[in-house]
Protein backbone atom coordinates (compact mmCIF):
# COMPACT_ATOMS: atom_id res chain seq x y z
CA UNK A 1 0.00 0.00 0.00
CA UNK A 2 1.50 3.37 -0.99
CA UNK A 3 1.76 6.15 1.57
CA UNK A 4 -0.95 8.12 -0.21
CA UNK A 5 -3.28 5.13 -0.03
CA UNK A 6 -2.51 4.66 3.68
CA UNK A 7 -3.20 8.30 4.49
CA UNK A 8 -6.31 8.33 2.32
CA UNK A 9 -7.60 5.22 4.08
CA UNK A 10 -6.85 6.60 7.54
CA UNK A 11 -8.70 9.84 6.83
CA UNK A 12 -11.49 8.55 4.56
CA UNK A 13 -14.18 10.05 6.81
CA UNK A 14 -12.64 13.52 6.89
CA UNK A 15 -13.30 16.39 4.52
CA UNK A 16 -10.17 18.26 3.38
CA UNK A 17 -8.49 20.65 3.89
CA UNK A 18 -7.03 19.10 7.05
CA UNK A 19 -3.61 18.32 8.49
CA UNK A 20 -2.21 15.07 9.85
CA UNK A 21 0.80 14.02 11.88
CA UNK A 22 2.26 10.59 11.19
CA UNK A 23 3.10 9.51 14.74
CA UNK A 24 5.48 6.74 13.68
CA UNK A 25 7.50 9.27 11.67
CA UNK A 26 7.40 11.80 14.53
CA UNK A 27 8.69 9.23 17.01
CA UNK A 28 11.35 7.98 14.60
CA UNK A 29 12.59 11.53 14.07
CA UNK A 30 12.82 11.97 17.84
CA UNK A 31 14.91 8.82 18.12
CA UNK A 32 17.22 10.06 15.37
CA UNK A 33 17.72 13.42 17.11
CA UNK A 34 18.70 11.61 20.30
CA UNK A 35 21.14 9.42 18.37
CA UNK A 36 22.73 12.46 16.78
CA UNK A 37 22.95 14.26 20.14
CA UNK A 38 25.25 11.57 21.51
CA UNK A 39 23.92 11.70 25.06
CA UNK A 40 23.49 15.45 25.46
CA UNK A 41 19.96 16.54 26.41
CA UNK A 42 17.76 18.18 23.80
CA UNK A 43 15.62 21.19 24.65
CA UNK A 44 12.51 21.05 22.46
CA UNK A 45 11.89 24.16 20.35
CA UNK A 46 8.16 24.71 20.70
CA UNK A 47 7.70 26.97 17.66
CA UNK A 48 8.56 24.01 15.43
CA UNK A 49 5.70 21.95 16.88
CA UNK A 50 2.97 24.30 18.27
CA UNK A 51 0.83 21.45 19.57
CA UNK A 52 0.71 20.60 23.27
CA UNK A 53 -0.04 16.92 22.70
CA UNK A 54 3.08 16.47 20.59
CA UNK A 55 5.23 18.57 22.92
CA UNK A 56 4.09 16.57 25.93
CA UNK A 57 4.75 13.32 24.08
CA UNK A 58 8.32 14.17 23.15
CA UNK A 59 9.12 15.63 26.59
CA UNK A 60 8.08 12.32 28.16
CA UNK A 61 10.91 10.63 26.26
CA UNK A 62 14.26 10.36 28.14
CA UNK A 63 16.83 12.65 26.55
CA UNK A 64 14.42 15.52 25.84
CA UNK A 65 14.48 18.05 28.67
CA UNK A 66 12.58 21.32 28.79
CA UNK A 67 11.13 23.70 26.23
CA UNK A 68 12.51 26.59 24.25
CA UNK A 69 9.61 28.96 23.53
CA UNK A 70 9.58 31.87 21.11
CA UNK A 71 7.25 34.05 23.17
CA UNK A 72 7.10 34.86 26.88
CA UNK A 73 3.29 34.69 26.79
CA UNK A 74 3.61 31.21 25.28
CA UNK A 75 6.05 30.17 28.02
CA UNK A 76 3.76 31.37 30.82
CA UNK A 77 0.85 29.53 29.19
CA UNK A 78 2.82 26.28 29.07
CA UNK A 79 3.63 26.60 32.77
CA UNK A 80 -0.03 27.23 33.52
CA UNK A 81 -0.97 24.15 31.48
CA UNK A 82 1.67 22.00 33.18
CA UNK A 83 3.56 21.23 29.96
CA UNK A 84 6.99 21.94 31.43
CA UNK A 85 8.67 23.48 34.46
CA UNK A 86 11.90 24.24 32.56
CA UNK A 87 11.50 26.83 29.80
CA UNK A 88 13.90 29.19 28.03
CA UNK A 89 12.37 32.03 26.00
CA UNK A 90 14.62 32.21 22.95
CA UNK A 91 13.85 35.81 21.97
CA UNK A 92 13.86 38.98 24.08
CA UNK A 93 10.44 40.23 25.08
CA UNK A 94 8.84 43.67 25.04
CA UNK A 95 5.50 42.29 26.25
CA UNK A 96 4.68 44.19 29.46
CA UNK A 97 1.55 42.14 30.08
CA UNK A 98 3.43 38.84 29.83
CA UNK A 99 6.14 40.19 32.14
CA UNK A 100 3.51 41.09 34.71
CA UNK A 101 2.01 37.60 34.43
CA UNK A 102 5.48 36.16 34.94
CA UNK A 103 6.19 38.30 37.99
CA UNK A 104 2.85 37.43 39.59
CA UNK A 105 3.28 33.66 39.20
CA UNK A 106 5.80 32.03 41.56
CA UNK A 107 5.75 28.80 39.58
CA UNK A 108 6.37 30.58 36.29
CA UNK A 109 9.26 32.61 37.73
CA UNK A 110 10.92 29.39 38.92
CA UNK A 111 10.46 27.74 35.53
CA UNK A 112 11.11 30.45 32.92
CA UNK A 113 14.34 32.14 31.86
CA UNK A 114 13.99 35.18 29.60
CA UNK A 115 16.57 36.19 26.98
CA UNK A 116 18.70 39.33 27.22
CA UNK A 117 21.55 40.67 25.13
CA UNK A 118 21.83 44.24 26.44
CA UNK A 119 21.25 46.32 29.58
CA UNK A 120 18.25 47.84 27.81
CA UNK A 121 16.44 44.53 28.13
CA UNK A 122 16.86 44.78 31.89
CA UNK A 123 15.61 48.36 31.77
CA UNK A 124 12.51 47.21 29.91
CA UNK A 125 11.71 44.63 32.59
CA UNK A 126 12.15 47.26 35.30
CA UNK A 127 9.85 49.63 33.42
CA UNK A 128 7.18 46.94 33.11
CA UNK A 129 7.38 45.69 36.69
CA UNK A 130 8.65 48.66 38.68
CA UNK A 131 11.53 48.78 41.11
CA UNK A 132 11.74 46.02 43.68
CA UNK A 133 10.16 43.43 41.40
CA UNK A 134 10.56 39.70 42.12
CA UNK A 135 13.71 38.01 40.84
CA UNK A 136 13.59 37.18 37.12
CA UNK A 137 15.75 34.42 35.65
CA UNK A 138 17.72 35.57 32.61
CA UNK A 139 19.77 33.92 29.88
CA UNK A 140 22.56 35.82 28.12
CA UNK A 141 22.66 35.43 24.34
CA UNK A 142 25.98 35.30 22.51
CA UNK A 143 25.90 36.03 18.78
CA UNK A 144 27.01 32.92 16.90
CA UNK A 145 27.26 34.33 13.38
CA UNK A 146 30.47 33.93 11.39
CA UNK A 147 32.39 37.09 10.58
CA UNK A 148 35.43 36.04 8.55
CA UNK A 149 36.23 39.61 7.41
CA UNK A 150 35.38 43.08 8.70
CA UNK A 151 31.86 43.96 7.63
CA UNK A 152 31.00 40.38 6.59
CA UNK A 153 28.16 38.82 8.62
CA UNK A 154 27.08 35.25 7.84
CA UNK A 155 24.20 34.04 9.98
CA UNK A 156 21.12 35.37 11.69
CA UNK A 157 20.96 38.92 13.06
CA UNK A 158 20.53 38.35 16.76
CA UNK A 159 22.64 39.47 19.71
CA UNK A 160 25.11 42.40 19.69
CA UNK A 161 27.23 40.38 22.16
CA UNK A 162 29.90 38.77 19.99
CA UNK A 163 33.18 38.52 21.92
CA UNK A 164 33.98 36.80 25.22
CA UNK A 165 34.78 40.23 26.68
CA UNK A 166 31.37 41.59 25.69
CA UNK A 167 29.72 38.53 27.24
CA UNK A 168 31.60 39.05 30.49
CA UNK A 169 30.72 42.76 30.53
CA UNK A 170 27.02 42.02 30.13
CA UNK A 171 27.22 39.30 32.78
CA UNK A 172 28.68 41.83 35.24
CA UNK A 173 25.85 44.23 34.46
CA UNK A 174 23.23 41.54 35.06
CA UNK A 175 24.85 40.51 38.33
CA UNK A 176 24.89 44.14 39.50
CA UNK A 177 21.16 44.63 38.93
CA UNK A 178 18.65 43.78 41.65
CA UNK A 179 15.75 41.62 40.60
CA UNK A 180 17.67 39.51 38.07
CA UNK A 181 19.53 36.20 38.25
CA UNK A 182 21.84 35.05 35.47
CA UNK A 183 21.23 31.33 34.99
CA UNK A 184 22.25 30.48 31.43
CA UNK A 185 23.84 31.29 28.09
CA UNK A 186 22.65 30.65 24.58
CA UNK A 187 24.11 30.92 21.08
CA UNK A 188 22.29 29.90 17.90
CA UNK A 189 24.53 29.18 14.91
CA UNK A 190 21.86 29.61 12.24
CA UNK A 191 24.35 29.48 9.38
CA UNK A 192 25.02 25.87 10.40
CA UNK A 193 21.79 24.69 12.04
CA UNK A 194 19.35 26.34 9.64
CA UNK A 195 21.08 26.13 6.26
CA UNK A 196 21.04 22.90 4.27
CA UNK A 197 24.20 21.81 2.48
CA UNK A 198 22.56 19.56 -0.09
CA UNK A 199 19.79 21.76 -1.48
CA UNK A 200 21.43 23.38 -4.49
CA UNK A 201 24.00 22.59 -7.16
CA UNK A 202 27.44 21.14 -6.62
CA UNK A 203 29.29 24.47 -6.40
CA UNK A 204 26.70 25.93 -4.03
CA UNK A 205 26.79 22.86 -1.81
CA UNK A 206 30.58 22.94 -1.73
CA UNK A 207 30.56 26.62 -0.75
CA UNK A 208 28.01 26.08 2.00
CA UNK A 209 29.89 23.06 3.31
CA UNK A 210 33.18 24.98 3.34
CA UNK A 211 31.57 27.91 5.16
CA UNK A 212 29.97 25.63 7.74
CA UNK A 213 33.22 23.76 8.46
CA UNK A 214 35.04 27.04 9.03
CA UNK A 215 32.20 28.42 11.14
CA UNK A 216 32.01 25.27 13.30
CA UNK A 217 35.64 25.67 14.28
CA UNK A 218 35.29 29.40 14.94
CA UNK A 219 32.15 29.27 17.08
CA UNK A 220 33.42 26.34 19.13
CA UNK A 221 36.53 28.30 20.11
CA UNK A 222 34.73 31.60 20.73
CA UNK A 223 31.80 30.03 22.60
CA UNK A 224 34.15 28.11 24.88
CA UNK A 225 36.03 31.31 25.72
CA UNK A 226 32.80 33.25 26.33
CA UNK A 227 31.36 30.53 28.57
CA UNK A 228 34.61 30.39 30.53
CA UNK A 229 34.58 34.16 31.00
CA UNK A 230 30.99 34.19 32.22
CA UNK A 231 31.38 31.11 34.43
CA UNK A 232 34.19 32.93 36.20
CA UNK A 233 31.55 35.42 37.33
CA UNK A 234 28.42 33.31 37.83
CA UNK A 235 27.26 29.73 38.13
CA UNK A 236 25.38 28.78 34.98
CA UNK A 237 22.67 26.13 35.01
CA UNK A 238 22.85 25.58 31.26
CA UNK A 239 24.63 26.56 28.05
CA UNK A 240 22.33 26.08 25.06
CA UNK A 241 23.33 25.93 21.43
CA UNK A 242 22.53 24.67 18.00
CA UNK A 243 19.41 23.50 16.21
CA UNK A 244 18.18 20.47 14.30
CA UNK A 245 20.73 20.98 11.54
CA UNK A 246 23.78 21.19 13.81
CA UNK A 247 23.07 18.61 16.52
CA UNK A 248 26.34 16.72 15.97
CA UNK A 249 28.71 19.67 15.81
CA UNK A 250 27.07 21.60 18.64
CA UNK A 251 26.88 18.53 20.84
CA UNK A 252 30.58 17.90 20.34
CA UNK A 253 31.45 21.17 22.11
CA UNK A 254 32.40 20.62 25.75
CA UNK A 255 31.12 24.10 26.67
CA UNK A 256 27.57 23.28 25.52
CA UNK A 257 25.38 21.46 28.06
CA UNK A 258 22.21 21.10 25.94
CA UNK A 259 21.07 21.31 22.32
CA UNK A 260 17.98 23.05 20.97
CA UNK A 261 15.99 21.16 18.33
CA UNK A 262 12.45 21.02 17.07
CA UNK A 263 12.16 21.07 13.27
CA UNK A 264 13.87 17.70 13.07
CA UNK A 265 10.82 16.17 14.76
CA UNK A 266 8.54 17.31 11.94
CA UNK A 267 10.76 17.04 8.86
CA UNK A 268 9.53 19.98 6.71
CA UNK A 269 10.74 20.45 3.14
CA UNK A 270 13.48 22.91 4.11
CA UNK A 271 15.08 20.01 5.98
CA UNK A 272 15.28 17.92 2.83
CA UNK A 273 18.43 19.86 1.98
CA UNK A 274 20.86 18.41 4.52
CA UNK A 275 23.51 15.88 3.60
CA UNK A 276 24.11 14.38 7.06
CA UNK A 277 20.56 13.58 8.23
CA UNK A 278 17.15 12.90 6.69
CA UNK A 279 14.09 13.31 8.92
CA UNK A 280 10.93 11.54 7.81
CA UNK A 281 8.00 13.75 6.76
CA UNK A 282 5.81 13.71 9.88
CA UNK A 283 3.31 16.49 9.18
CA UNK A 284 1.38 17.13 5.98
CA UNK A 285 -1.92 18.49 4.80
CA UNK A 286 -4.55 17.29 2.35
CA UNK A 287 -6.33 19.48 -0.19
CA UNK A 288 -9.24 18.38 -2.39
CA UNK A 289 -9.27 18.48 -6.17
CA UNK A 290 -12.03 20.90 -7.19
CA UNK A 291 -11.25 21.53 -10.88
CA UNK A 292 -9.72 19.74 -13.87
CA UNK A 293 -8.79 22.57 -16.26
CA UNK A 294 -6.52 20.38 -18.41
CA UNK A 295 -5.60 16.68 -18.70
CA UNK A 296 -2.36 17.09 -16.75
CA UNK A 297 -3.56 19.82 -14.37
CA UNK A 298 -5.68 19.51 -11.24
CA UNK A 299 -6.74 22.55 -9.24
CA UNK A 300 -6.86 22.17 -5.48
CA UNK A 301 -8.93 24.16 -3.03
CA UNK A 302 -6.98 26.69 -0.90
CA UNK A 303 -3.34 25.91 -0.05
CA UNK A 304 -1.44 29.20 0.00
CA UNK A 305 0.42 28.35 3.18
CA UNK A 306 3.62 30.28 2.51
CA UNK A 307 6.46 29.96 5.01
CA UNK A 308 8.26 32.89 6.58
CA UNK A 309 11.74 33.92 5.49
CA UNK A 310 13.13 35.22 2.19
CA UNK A 311 10.52 35.36 -0.57
CA UNK A 312 11.47 32.50 -2.85
CA UNK A 313 10.08 29.23 -4.17
CA UNK A 314 11.56 27.20 -1.29
CA UNK A 315 9.00 28.85 1.02
CA UNK A 316 6.03 27.39 -0.86
CA UNK A 317 4.38 24.12 0.12
CA UNK A 318 5.42 21.10 -1.93
CA UNK A 319 3.09 18.50 -3.46
CA UNK A 320 4.04 15.20 -1.82
CA UNK A 321 1.54 12.48 -2.71
CA UNK A 322 0.72 11.19 -5.21
CA UNK A 323 4.24 11.51 -6.54
CA UNK A 324 4.96 13.38 -9.72
CA UNK A 325 3.07 16.62 -9.09
CA UNK A 326 4.44 20.15 -8.96
CA UNK A 327 3.13 23.68 -8.54
CA UNK A 328 2.66 25.96 -11.52
CA UNK A 329 5.25 28.72 -11.65
CA UNK A 330 2.74 31.37 -12.69
CA UNK A 331 0.25 30.71 -9.84
CA UNK A 332 2.11 28.84 -7.11
CA UNK A 333 0.14 28.05 -3.96
CA UNK A 334 -2.81 30.41 -3.74
CA UNK A 335 -5.19 31.79 -1.17
CA UNK A 336 -8.22 30.13 -2.74
CA UNK A 337 -6.77 27.65 -5.23
CA UNK A 338 -3.54 25.79 -5.93
CA UNK A 339 -3.11 24.17 -9.36
CA UNK A 340 -0.74 21.21 -9.63
CA UNK A 341 0.55 19.61 -12.79
CA UNK A 342 2.24 16.41 -13.84
CA UNK A 343 1.51 12.98 -15.23
CA UNK A 344 -0.09 11.94 -11.94
CA UNK A 345 -2.73 14.65 -12.41
CA UNK A 346 -4.29 12.62 -15.26
CA UNK A 347 -5.61 10.14 -12.71
CA UNK A 348 -7.03 12.64 -10.22
CA UNK A 349 -10.79 13.07 -10.02
CA UNK A 350 -12.88 15.77 -8.39
CA UNK A 351 -12.85 15.19 -4.63
CA UNK A 352 -9.55 13.25 -4.60
CA UNK A 353 -6.91 14.39 -2.13
CA UNK A 354 -3.45 15.69 -2.86
CA UNK A 355 -1.05 15.64 0.09
CA UNK A 356 1.39 18.53 0.52
CA UNK A 357 4.20 19.35 2.92
CA UNK A 358 4.92 22.76 4.43
CA UNK A 359 8.33 24.36 4.04
CA UNK A 360 8.72 25.01 7.78
CA UNK A 361 7.97 22.79 10.73
CA UNK A 362 5.67 24.76 13.00
CA UNK A 363 3.87 27.19 10.74
CA UNK A 364 1.43 24.57 9.47
CA UNK A 365 -0.11 24.61 12.96
CA UNK A 366 -1.01 28.27 12.44
CA UNK A 367 -3.24 27.23 9.52
CA UNK A 368 -5.14 24.40 11.21
CA UNK A 369 -6.93 24.23 14.53
CA UNK A 370 -6.34 20.48 14.85
CA UNK A 371 -3.93 17.74 13.83
CA UNK A 372 -5.28 14.28 13.09
CA UNK A 373 -2.71 11.89 14.54
CA UNK A 374 -2.28 8.94 12.20
CA UNK A 375 -0.85 5.56 13.21
CA UNK A 376 -0.63 3.22 10.24
CA UNK A 377 -3.96 3.28 8.39
CA UNK A 378 -6.07 4.84 11.13
CA UNK A 379 -6.54 8.15 12.93
CA UNK A 380 -5.56 7.45 16.53
CA UNK A 381 -6.80 10.78 17.88
CA UNK A 382 -7.44 14.38 16.93
CA UNK A 383 -5.58 16.99 18.96
CA UNK A 384 -5.66 20.80 19.00
CA UNK A 385 -2.82 22.95 17.78
CA UNK A 386 -2.13 26.27 19.49
CA UNK A 387 -4.82 27.77 17.27
CA UNK A 388 -7.22 25.04 18.32
CA UNK A 389 -6.68 26.07 21.93
CA UNK A 390 -7.39 29.70 20.97
CA UNK A 391 -3.76 30.67 21.42
CA UNK A 392 -1.99 33.07 19.06
CA UNK A 393 1.43 34.19 20.21
CA UNK A 394 2.23 36.32 17.18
Amino acid sequence: MTSATVYDLATKDLDPPFAVVDLDAFDANGADLLRRAGGKPIRVVSKSVRCRYLLTRVLARPGFEGLMCYSLAEAVWHVEQGTSDDIVVAYPTADHGALRRLAANDRARAAISIMVDSPEHLDLVDAALGQGHPEIRVCLELDASWRPLPGVHIGTRRSPVFSPRQAADLARTILSRKGFRLVGMMAYEGQIAGLGDAAGGGVKNSAIGWMQRKSIVEIAKRRAAAVKAVRALAELEFVNGGGSGSVESTGAEAAVTEIAAGSGLIGPTLFDGYAHFSPRPAAMFALPVVRRPAPKVATLFSGGYIASGPTESSRQPTPYLPEGLSLLGFEGAGEVQTPVSGEAARHLRLGDRVWLRHAKAGELAERFTHYHVVIGDRVDRTVPTYRGESQNFG
